[in-house]
Protein backbone atom coordinates (compact mmCIF):
# COMPACT_ATOMS: atom_id res chain seq x y z
CA UNK A 1 0.00 0.00 0.00
CA UNK A 2 1.82 3.46 -1.37
CA UNK A 3 2.39 6.24 1.28
CA UNK A 4 0.49 3.99 4.36
CA UNK A 5 3.58 4.49 6.69
CA UNK A 6 2.73 8.17 6.68
CA UNK A 7 -0.80 7.54 8.18
CA UNK A 8 -0.85 4.44 10.40
CA UNK A 9 -1.95 3.66 13.56
CA UNK A 10 -0.32 0.38 15.06
CA UNK A 11 -1.40 -1.62 17.68
CA UNK A 12 0.41 -4.61 18.85
CA UNK A 13 -1.33 -7.85 17.90
CA UNK A 14 -2.88 -9.02 14.79
CA UNK A 15 -5.24 -10.78 16.25
CA UNK A 16 -7.01 -7.63 17.94
CA UNK A 17 -9.69 -5.85 15.70
CA UNK A 18 -11.63 -2.67 16.23
CA UNK A 19 -14.26 -4.16 18.01
CA UNK A 20 -12.16 -5.33 20.52
CA UNK A 21 -10.22 -1.80 21.18
CA UNK A 22 -13.92 -0.31 20.72
CA UNK A 23 -14.60 -2.48 23.85
CA UNK A 24 -11.53 -2.21 25.95
CA UNK A 25 -11.07 0.27 28.87
CA UNK A 26 -14.51 1.13 28.65
CA UNK A 27 -15.24 -0.11 32.01
CA UNK A 28 -13.55 -0.70 35.62
CA UNK A 29 -15.68 -3.83 36.21
CA UNK A 30 -13.28 -6.66 36.25
CA UNK A 31 -16.52 -8.81 34.61
CA UNK A 32 -16.86 -6.70 31.68
CA UNK A 33 -13.61 -6.98 30.68
CA UNK A 34 -13.50 -10.41 30.77
CA UNK A 35 -16.60 -10.76 28.48
CA UNK A 36 -14.69 -8.89 26.08
CA UNK A 37 -12.17 -10.68 25.71
CA UNK A 38 -14.40 -14.22 25.70
CA UNK A 39 -17.15 -12.63 23.40
CA UNK A 40 -14.54 -11.35 20.82
CA UNK A 41 -16.69 -8.77 18.87
CA UNK A 42 -17.57 -5.00 19.12
CA UNK A 43 -17.95 -1.72 20.35
CA UNK A 44 -19.66 -1.86 23.49
CA UNK A 45 -21.75 -5.18 22.77
CA UNK A 46 -25.14 -3.41 23.33
CA UNK A 47 -27.05 -2.62 20.28
CA UNK A 48 -27.08 0.54 18.81
CA UNK A 49 -29.32 2.56 15.88
CA UNK A 50 -29.83 0.54 12.72
CA UNK A 51 -27.04 0.27 10.32
CA UNK A 52 -26.96 -0.66 6.87
CA UNK A 53 -23.05 -1.20 6.14
CA UNK A 54 -22.38 -2.07 1.76
CA UNK A 55 -19.80 -4.03 1.85
CA UNK A 56 -17.76 -4.16 -1.72
CA UNK A 57 -15.29 -6.84 -1.46
CA UNK A 58 -13.00 -9.24 -3.93
CA UNK A 59 -13.60 -12.43 -5.88
CA UNK A 60 -12.63 -15.01 -3.10
CA UNK A 61 -10.03 -16.69 -6.02
CA UNK A 62 -7.31 -17.10 -3.43
CA UNK A 63 -7.55 -18.26 0.41
CA UNK A 64 -6.61 -15.01 1.88
CA UNK A 65 -9.37 -13.16 -0.45
CA UNK A 66 -12.16 -15.86 0.76
CA UNK A 67 -11.09 -15.51 4.11
CA UNK A 68 -11.33 -11.42 3.68
CA UNK A 69 -15.31 -11.79 2.51
CA UNK A 70 -16.24 -14.17 5.47
CA UNK A 71 -14.53 -12.57 8.48
CA UNK A 72 -16.86 -9.32 7.02
CA UNK A 73 -20.03 -11.83 6.83
CA UNK A 74 -19.54 -13.56 10.06
CA UNK A 75 -18.59 -10.06 11.73
CA UNK A 76 -22.15 -8.49 10.84
CA UNK A 77 -24.00 -10.38 11.88
CA UNK A 78 -22.48 -10.63 15.73
CA UNK A 79 -24.53 -7.36 15.50
CA UNK A 80 -28.52 -7.46 15.65
CA UNK A 81 -28.54 -4.03 14.30
CA UNK A 82 -26.38 -4.35 11.42
CA UNK A 83 -27.77 -5.07 7.88
CA UNK A 84 -24.72 -5.88 5.52
CA UNK A 85 -25.43 -5.23 1.92
CA UNK A 86 -22.63 -7.12 0.33
CA UNK A 87 -22.04 -6.97 -3.80
CA UNK A 88 -20.86 -10.39 -5.39
CA UNK A 89 -17.13 -10.06 -5.29
CA UNK A 90 -15.35 -9.05 -8.21
CA UNK A 91 -11.52 -8.54 -9.48
CA UNK A 92 -12.78 -6.06 -12.54
CA UNK A 93 -12.44 -2.69 -11.66
CA UNK A 94 -15.91 -1.93 -13.83
CA UNK A 95 -17.68 -4.50 -12.58
CA UNK A 96 -16.93 -3.16 -8.71
CA UNK A 97 -17.30 0.39 -9.68
CA UNK A 98 -20.68 -0.36 -10.78
CA UNK A 99 -21.32 -2.29 -7.80
CA UNK A 100 -20.27 0.45 -5.38
CA UNK A 101 -22.02 2.92 -7.27
CA UNK A 102 -25.36 0.13 -6.84
CA UNK A 103 -24.68 0.15 -3.14
CA UNK A 104 -24.47 4.58 -2.78
CA UNK A 105 -27.92 4.65 -4.85
CA UNK A 106 -29.09 2.34 -2.20
CA UNK A 107 -27.78 4.79 0.33
CA UNK A 108 -26.41 2.59 2.59
CA UNK A 109 -24.88 3.84 5.74
CA UNK A 110 -21.51 3.18 5.41
CA UNK A 111 -19.31 1.66 2.46
CA UNK A 112 -16.24 -0.69 3.44
CA UNK A 113 -14.28 -1.34 0.30
CA UNK A 114 -11.68 -3.61 -0.55
CA UNK A 115 -11.04 -2.14 -4.36
CA UNK A 116 -9.41 -4.58 -7.15
CA UNK A 117 -7.49 -1.72 -7.86
CA UNK A 118 -7.17 1.81 -5.37
CA UNK A 119 -6.66 3.75 -7.73
CA UNK A 120 -8.85 3.05 -10.00
CA UNK A 121 -11.45 3.29 -7.48
CA UNK A 122 -10.54 6.15 -6.00
CA UNK A 123 -12.70 8.74 -8.24
CA UNK A 124 -15.67 6.32 -6.68
CA UNK A 125 -14.95 6.40 -2.99
CA UNK A 126 -15.03 9.85 -3.46
CA UNK A 127 -18.33 10.18 -5.08
CA UNK A 128 -19.24 7.97 -1.54
CA UNK A 129 -18.04 10.68 0.98
CA UNK A 130 -19.31 13.46 -1.03
CA UNK A 131 -22.74 11.95 -1.28
CA UNK A 132 -22.76 11.53 2.69
CA UNK A 133 -21.71 8.04 3.00
CA UNK A 134 -18.20 7.38 5.07
CA UNK A 135 -16.23 5.18 3.51
CA UNK A 136 -13.59 2.38 5.01
CA UNK A 137 -11.02 1.84 2.66
CA UNK A 138 -10.10 -1.96 3.10
CA UNK A 139 -6.29 -3.08 2.44
CA UNK A 140 -5.73 -1.58 -1.48
CA UNK A 141 -5.59 2.17 -0.37
CA UNK A 142 -7.15 4.57 -2.21
CA UNK A 143 -4.85 7.58 -4.39
CA UNK A 144 -6.67 9.59 -2.41
CA UNK A 145 -7.33 10.38 1.49
CA UNK A 146 -10.44 12.51 0.79
CA UNK A 147 -11.53 8.78 -1.13
CA UNK A 148 -12.01 7.45 2.77
CA UNK A 149 -12.68 8.08 6.12
CA UNK A 150 -10.60 5.50 7.81
CA UNK A 151 -8.10 3.02 6.02
CA UNK A 152 -7.35 -0.74 7.83
CA UNK A 153 -5.05 -2.30 6.34
CA UNK A 154 -1.89 -5.11 6.67
CA UNK A 155 1.48 -4.27 7.42
CA UNK A 156 3.35 -5.05 3.94
CA UNK A 157 6.49 -3.48 4.83
CA UNK A 158 6.34 -5.14 8.33
CA UNK A 159 6.01 -8.32 7.08
CA UNK A 160 9.07 -8.26 5.57
CA UNK A 161 10.80 -6.49 8.34
CA UNK A 162 9.37 -9.41 10.33
CA UNK A 163 10.23 -12.27 8.40
CA UNK A 164 14.03 -11.04 7.92
CA UNK A 165 14.53 -10.47 11.70
CA UNK A 166 12.98 -14.02 12.50
CA UNK A 167 15.44 -15.17 9.61
CA UNK A 168 18.44 -13.34 10.61
CA UNK A 169 18.50 -13.85 14.30
CA UNK A 170 18.33 -17.92 13.61
CA UNK A 171 21.25 -17.67 11.30
CA UNK A 172 23.20 -15.09 13.30
CA UNK A 173 25.34 -17.63 14.72
CA UNK A 174 26.15 -19.49 11.03
CA UNK A 175 28.91 -17.82 9.11
CA UNK A 176 28.03 -16.98 5.00
CA UNK A 177 24.32 -17.55 5.08
CA UNK A 178 22.68 -17.85 1.95
CA UNK A 179 18.78 -16.91 1.56
CA UNK A 180 16.61 -17.12 -1.21
CA UNK A 181 12.72 -15.37 -1.42
CA UNK A 182 9.73 -16.21 -3.46
CA UNK A 183 7.81 -12.71 -3.69
CA UNK A 184 4.92 -12.37 -5.18
CA UNK A 185 3.80 -10.29 -8.22
CA UNK A 186 6.43 -7.62 -9.08
CA UNK A 187 4.43 -5.31 -10.29
CA UNK A 188 1.98 -4.77 -7.44
CA UNK A 189 3.50 -2.21 -4.68
CA UNK A 190 2.79 -4.39 -1.41
CA UNK A 191 5.29 -6.77 -3.26
CA UNK A 192 7.85 -4.16 -3.38
CA UNK A 193 7.32 -3.11 -0.02
CA UNK A 194 7.72 -6.76 1.35
CA UNK A 195 10.82 -7.16 -0.23
CA UNK A 196 12.36 -3.53 0.55
CA UNK A 197 10.93 -4.61 4.38
CA UNK A 198 13.55 -8.21 3.96
CA UNK A 199 16.45 -6.43 2.46
CA UNK A 200 16.42 -3.74 5.33
CA UNK A 201 16.42 -6.44 7.83
CA UNK A 202 18.74 -8.64 6.69
CA UNK A 203 21.08 -5.59 6.60
CA UNK A 204 21.12 -5.84 10.40
CA UNK A 205 23.17 -9.16 9.79
CA UNK A 206 26.40 -9.03 7.93
CA UNK A 207 26.78 -12.68 7.76
CA UNK A 208 23.15 -13.45 6.15
CA UNK A 209 23.38 -12.76 2.23
CA UNK A 210 20.00 -12.91 -0.18
CA UNK A 211 21.66 -15.09 -3.14
CA UNK A 212 18.60 -15.50 -5.28
CA UNK A 213 14.93 -14.40 -5.55
CA UNK A 214 11.71 -14.87 -7.75
CA UNK A 215 8.67 -13.37 -8.31
CA UNK A 216 5.55 -15.71 -8.11
CA UNK A 217 2.10 -15.52 -8.94
CA UNK A 218 0.45 -16.02 -5.44
CA UNK A 219 -0.32 -19.27 -6.95
CA UNK A 220 0.38 -22.74 -5.94
CA UNK A 221 1.19 -23.78 -9.36
CA UNK A 222 3.64 -21.05 -9.95
CA UNK A 223 5.07 -21.37 -6.37
CA UNK A 224 6.15 -24.41 -7.40
CA UNK A 225 7.40 -23.77 -10.52
CA UNK A 226 9.64 -21.09 -9.57
CA UNK A 227 11.00 -23.06 -6.47
CA UNK A 228 11.66 -25.62 -8.46
CA UNK A 229 13.76 -22.74 -10.49
CA UNK A 230 15.74 -21.72 -7.13
CA UNK A 231 16.54 -25.11 -6.28
CA UNK A 232 17.95 -25.77 -9.25
CA UNK A 233 20.02 -22.82 -8.93
CA UNK A 234 21.49 -23.19 -5.30
CA UNK A 235 23.07 -25.92 -4.61
CA UNK A 236 22.88 -25.22 -0.92
CA UNK A 237 20.61 -22.82 0.85
CA UNK A 238 20.06 -21.79 4.72
CA UNK A 239 16.75 -20.42 4.50
CA UNK A 240 14.00 -19.13 2.45
CA UNK A 241 11.30 -16.47 2.73
CA UNK A 242 8.00 -17.33 0.75
CA UNK A 243 5.90 -14.21 0.42
CA UNK A 244 2.48 -15.91 0.51
CA UNK A 245 1.34 -19.23 1.99
CA UNK A 246 -0.95 -20.23 -0.96
CA UNK A 247 1.91 -20.02 -3.53
CA UNK A 248 4.11 -22.08 -0.40
CA UNK A 249 2.03 -24.85 -1.01
CA UNK A 250 3.21 -25.52 -4.16
CA UNK A 251 6.66 -24.34 -3.39
CA UNK A 252 6.88 -27.60 -0.55
CA UNK A 253 5.64 -29.61 -3.20
CA UNK A 254 8.69 -28.25 -5.29
CA UNK A 255 11.34 -28.94 -1.86
CA UNK A 256 9.99 -32.21 -1.07
CA UNK A 257 10.52 -33.31 -5.06
CA UNK A 258 13.67 -32.23 -4.76
CA UNK A 259 14.72 -33.85 -1.52
CA UNK A 260 16.04 -30.62 -0.02
CA UNK A 261 15.76 -30.20 3.97
CA UNK A 262 18.74 -28.44 4.47
CA UNK A 263 17.15 -25.04 5.05
CA UNK A 264 14.16 -23.33 6.94
CA UNK A 265 11.34 -21.79 5.60
CA UNK A 266 9.01 -18.69 6.42
CA UNK A 267 5.88 -18.06 4.84
CA UNK A 268 3.76 -15.04 4.72
CA UNK A 269 -0.15 -14.58 5.11
CA UNK A 270 -1.02 -17.30 8.06
CA UNK A 271 -2.86 -19.86 5.95
CA UNK A 272 -4.30 -23.09 7.77
CA UNK A 273 -2.12 -25.48 6.07
CA UNK A 274 0.93 -23.22 6.98
CA UNK A 275 0.08 -22.96 10.51
CA UNK A 276 -0.60 -27.13 10.28
CA UNK A 277 2.84 -27.44 9.27
CA UNK A 278 4.00 -25.65 11.48
CA UNK A 279 2.76 -27.21 14.54
CA UNK A 280 3.68 -30.31 13.14
CA UNK A 281 7.44 -29.43 12.85
CA UNK A 282 7.66 -32.04 10.35
CA UNK A 283 9.01 -29.73 6.89
CA UNK A 284 11.37 -26.67 6.39
CA UNK A 285 8.59 -24.61 6.71
CA UNK A 286 9.00 -23.24 10.06
CA UNK A 287 7.03 -19.83 10.85
CA UNK A 288 4.73 -18.03 8.90
CA UNK A 289 4.39 -14.01 9.22
CA UNK A 290 0.70 -12.53 9.62
CA UNK A 291 -0.88 -10.31 6.98
CA UNK A 292 -4.44 -10.76 9.09
CA UNK A 293 -7.81 -11.40 7.14
CA UNK A 294 -8.95 -10.19 10.67
CA UNK A 295 -8.85 -6.60 9.06
CA UNK A 296 -12.32 -7.28 7.39
CA UNK A 297 -14.05 -7.62 10.86
CA UNK A 298 -12.32 -4.87 12.12
CA UNK A 299 -13.29 -2.79 9.62
CA UNK A 300 -17.26 -4.01 10.01
CA UNK A 301 -16.50 -2.82 13.62
CA UNK A 302 -14.91 0.62 12.60
CA UNK A 303 -17.88 1.12 9.98
CA UNK A 304 -20.50 0.43 12.88
CA UNK A 305 -18.77 3.09 14.79
CA UNK A 306 -18.71 5.42 12.17
CA UNK A 307 -22.56 5.19 11.64
CA UNK A 308 -23.40 5.00 14.87
CA UNK A 309 -21.22 8.22 16.04
CA UNK A 310 -18.88 6.37 18.38
CA UNK A 311 -14.73 6.28 18.90
CA UNK A 312 -12.16 4.05 19.76
CA UNK A 313 -12.83 2.84 23.84
CA UNK A 314 -8.80 3.23 25.01
CA UNK A 315 -8.43 5.98 22.78
CA UNK A 316 -8.37 10.00 24.27
CA UNK A 317 -10.21 11.20 20.70
CA UNK A 318 -13.92 10.99 20.20
CA UNK A 319 -13.17 9.70 16.68
CA UNK A 320 -12.62 6.63 15.57
CA UNK A 321 -8.58 6.90 13.78
CA UNK A 322 -8.27 7.27 9.96
CA UNK A 323 -5.96 4.62 9.85
CA UNK A 324 -5.07 1.32 11.76
CA UNK A 325 -2.42 -0.82 10.31
CA UNK A 326 -2.33 -4.51 11.66
CA UNK A 327 0.79 -5.94 13.11
CA UNK A 328 2.55 -8.80 11.36
CA UNK A 329 3.26 -11.03 13.98
CA UNK A 330 5.83 -14.40 13.17
CA UNK A 331 3.46 -17.40 14.06
CA UNK A 332 6.31 -20.67 15.15
CA UNK A 333 5.90 -24.02 16.84
CA UNK A 334 6.34 -21.61 20.13
CA UNK A 335 3.01 -19.37 19.81
CA UNK A 336 0.85 -21.50 17.38
CA UNK A 337 -2.14 -22.13 19.60
CA UNK A 338 -2.76 -18.74 19.79
CA UNK A 339 -2.75 -18.03 16.16
CA UNK A 340 -4.26 -21.09 14.85
CA UNK A 341 -7.84 -20.03 15.20
CA UNK A 342 -7.04 -17.22 12.64
CA UNK A 343 -5.78 -19.22 10.11
CA UNK A 344 -7.29 -19.32 6.61
CA UNK A 345 -8.08 -22.22 3.88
Amino acid sequence: MPETSRRRLLFGTAAVSAGALLTACTSNDPKTEDTAKSTGPAADNKPGKPVTIGFAGPQADHGWLNAINENAKSRAAEYSEVTLESTEGSNDTAAQIGQVKTLINKKVDVLVILPADGKALTQVGLEAMRAGIPVVNLDRIFASPQAYRCWVGGDNYGMGLNAGTYIGEQLKDKADAKVVELAGIDNLELTKQRSQGFADALKNYPNVELVARQAADFTVESGQAKMAQLLQAQKKIDALWNHDDDQGVGALRAIQQAGRDEFLMVGGAGAKSAMDAIKADNSVLKATVLYPPTMAASAIDLARALAQGKGVGGLAELEIPTSLTLYSAVVTKENIEQYLPTGFS
